[in-house]
């Protein structure tokens, strides 16, 4: 492990679920998932479709409630009853979406619901020109020159829109970034780009949960990694402690593919 991989697991996690429970129903959609983030740690949650990874994604963020176990935010527990409340807690959810208004300026996407004011009383109004040089220079210190903040923000590659997003959350005081699959709909240069600007984040002292059902982008930035199938936790390792193809046969399941393997003649 290099040292810009290294994360002390010394002190209070920033976020900590213990054996979350979430029905819906008779549904069992999450049956005890345990898991926890530090301080300049990236932690990678892997699963197949189906795991349990976007109903744990959305207790985390406060659109679900659990209905049990325990979940904890600098050690003490919480219960968040909505998206707004676990973002003042300081855990940001950048979803696969983004939810990003493509004809819109980048400045407006990077400043939405947070509009710098002037003025006074009614006659209050944005302050554009502040809000274009924060924007220019956020985006700047993770590389990206941004001639005109006021281009729409749909004139920008895939992997420049996940910057803008993972920006905006960072800029606003997140302490945990929450990425849904960040990786998925980007090519190899996009990714790079994404990635990279990842690892600047856990430099910084945040805590990052990375979702993803991409093996080889997780262990290229992770520092631990925790496993999901069907709604429970099969573990979690550290880089050190597990290699990437183990971490394959583990999310996929290795008896699962050998058996396939055998069953077409060959091997997968």
């Amino acid at each position: 492990m290099t040292e810009t991989q290294t994360t002390s697991e010394t002190g209070t996690p920033l976020i900590e679920v213990r054996d979350i429970v979430k029905h819906f129903g008779s549904v069992i959609a999450l049956g005890g998932v345990s898991m926890k983030v530090h301080s300049g740690e990236v932690l990678c949650l892997l699963g197949d479709n189906g795991a349990g990874k976007s109903t744990l994604i959305k207790t985390l963020s406060g659109v679900h409630a659990p209905t049990g176990g325990s979940f904890l935010v600098d050690g003490k527990p919480v219960s968040f009853g909505s998206p707004r409340e676990a973002l003042d807690a300081g855990i940001a959810t950048v979803y696969q979406d983004l939810a990003m208004i493509p004809l819109m300026s980048i400045t407006r996407n990077f400043f939405m619901g947070r509009e710098p004011l002037k003025g006074v009383g009614p006659f209050k109004y944005m302050d554009m020109a502040h809000a274009d040089q924060v924007t220019r220079d956020e985006m700047h210190r993770i590389g990206i020159d941004v001639r005109d903040p006021q281009q729409a923000v749909g004139t920008l590659s895939g992997g420049e829109r996940q910057c803008v997003a993972i920006a905006r959350a960072v800029y606003f005081g997140a302490k945990v970034l929450i990425l849904d699959e960040p990786t998925s709909a980007l090519g190899v240069a996009q990714t790079s780009m994404v990635l990279k600007y990842i690892n600047q984040v856990r430099a910084k002292g945040l805590g990052v949960i990375f979702i993803t059902h991409n093996v080889r982008h997780a262990y290229a930035v992770g520092n631990r990694f925790t496993v999901l199938n069907r709604g429970k936790t099969l573990g979690t390792h550290g880089k050190d402690e597990i290699t990437i193809d183990a971490l394959q046969n583990l999310m996929a399941g290795g008896k699962e593919l050998q058996d396939l393997g055998a069953e077409l003649g060959g091997t997968i």
